[in-house]
């Protein structure tokens, strides 16, 4: 690991004015990712910019029933959070889903929404990669993609984001909230946070040079009752997810007044099935209906050589899932 300067802010503000000093710099919250990168000398900042001590924490219930968490609250527990629990299961088993228990008791709310991908080609510094050093290439194009995209994939990368809280986040239709370097605060819809490749796939997402995440807001819903989080991975611990699948219903009696379908393991960013929620809405809860949703929602997958397993795989988990969330 190259040598780094540690410096330690005690406010929001002089955290993102810290930041705004150097360029070279980057946040430090629960670390489990950023300490990887640079172990791989993926990432090298010469300066870590420490958030452990700011009051970014805690989940509190909102007037309207909605939810915020606390950006550098920790991941254990917003996932076992009695109102996230009652209120939020989906997001509970999103979170549970993904890296070990030891991870999630350092990770960070706002944290694992930055945490970037696992493409093995973007870890492997001697490979060319475009989301590690634009212009250089991608070497999964042409290689073993197995992992890879079937969503939104550009010619200038291919790979997929890795969080699952992000997945049940999009789902549950989460606002980012925002402290700029200019001092002001602003909201980012779930949808808008993280971006497709394009030519630009160094970005991961749409926060600007000095932002600090500094909360998660959830708006209230009607999914407790039915909702599902079904992850599907190489083994059943500690892996990122080949397809995951969130599903949440909001029903009248067997009638779908609405539906959420996103999925993770598939795009450069959280995938949202919009056509498939809008084919579920006003239909009856069936098995029949569900597979008519999933192939709405697969049907425009462009798999690569290796990951052409992704698109039978993403059908059956979306209809798993919708079946785990009728049941409730």
């Amino acid at each position: 690991m190259r040598p780094f300067k540690f410096t330690k802010a005690d406010s929001a503000t002089s955290a993102v004015n810290l930041l705004s000093k150097n360029i070279n710099a980057s946040f430090l919250a629960g670390g489990t990712n950023i300490i990887d990168l640079m172990k791989e000398d993926v990432a090298h900042p010469d300066e870590l910019i420490n958030l452990g001590g700011l009051t970014l924490t805690g989940i509190k219930q909102l007037a309207d029933g909605g939810l915020t968490l606390g950006a550098l609250g920790k991941n254990t527990e917003a996932a076992n959070h009695p109102v996230v629990r009652k209120n939020y299961p989906l997001l509970s088993k999103a979170i549970l889903a993904g890296a070990s228990a030891q991870i999630r008791n350092m990770a960070t709310n706002g944290g694992n929404l930055l945490q970037r991908t696992r493409c093995s080609y973007f870890y492997d510094v001697s490979m060319p990669c475009n989301k590690r050093e634009p212009g250089t290439g991608c070497g999964a194009m042409e290689g073993i993609n197995r992992m890879h995209a079937i969503f939104g994939w550009s010619e200038s990368c291919i790979a997929v984001y890795p969080s699952d809280m992000a997945v049940a986040l999009l789902a549950l239709n989460a606002r980012v909230k925002v402290l700029s370097i200019d001092g002001k605060e602003r909201t980012i819809a779930m949808a808008d946070f993280h971006r497709l490749a394009g030519n630009q796939p160094e970005k991961d997402n749409n926060l600007q040079r000095g932002d600090l995440i500094t909360a998660i807001e959830i708006p209230p819903n009607n999914f407790a009752a039915h909702s599902a989080y079904v992850k599907v991975r190489d083994r059943n611990s500690y892996a990122f997810a080949l397809v995951s699948v969130a599903a949440a219903l909001n029903l009248s009696g067997n009638t779908i007044s609405s539906a959420r379908i996103t999925m993770g393991g598939v795009a450069h960013k959280p995938w949202a099935a919009t056509e498939a929620e809008a084919f579920l809405k006003g239909k009856s809860a069936t098995e029949a209906n569900f597979r008519e949703a999933a192939e709405i929602a697969m049907r425009d997958a462009k798999p690569l050589e290796h990951n052409k397993f992704k698109v039978e795989m993403g059908k059956r988990t979306i209809v798993l899932a919708l079946k785990q969330a009728l049941k409730g």
